[in-house]
């Protein structure tokens, strides 16, 4: 189980608990959090996961495959060094903490 602060757009937090294994798309998505769409569901084929890790996470999550970063060129105002989809972060306990803004909409 690792707690994940989300942050809206209008700066809105939610901290939430997400248990092991699932990814931090669907730990938003079962937690109601608004701002993630999830429109494939979490099959890396649309970008409305998209969020913005936390600076200090940045180098703590894994690298992106070729896929996500192919996606995320369909995000709205993706930042190179920031941009994740959280269908590609599956929660772990090294993920105890982690933080995510979300961006003004999704695309």
């Amino acid at each position: 189980m690792a707690k994940i602060t989300y942050i809206e757009f209008n700066g809105t937090p939610h901290e939430v608990e997400v248990p092991t294994g699932l990814t931090v798309m669907e730990g938003a998505r079962d937690n109601g959090i608004p701002g993630i769409e999830a429109d494939c569901g979490g099959a890396c084929a649309c970008s409305t996961c998209h969020v913005y890790v936390d600076p200090a996470w940045v180098d703590r999550l894994p690298p992106k495959e070729t896929m996500e970063e192919d996606m995320l060129d369909f995000a709205y105002e993706p930042d190179p060094q920031r941009s994740r989809l959280t269908c590609q972060l599956t929660v772990s306990d090294a993920l105890d903490g982690l933080v995510v803004r979300m961006p003004e909409k999704q695309i």
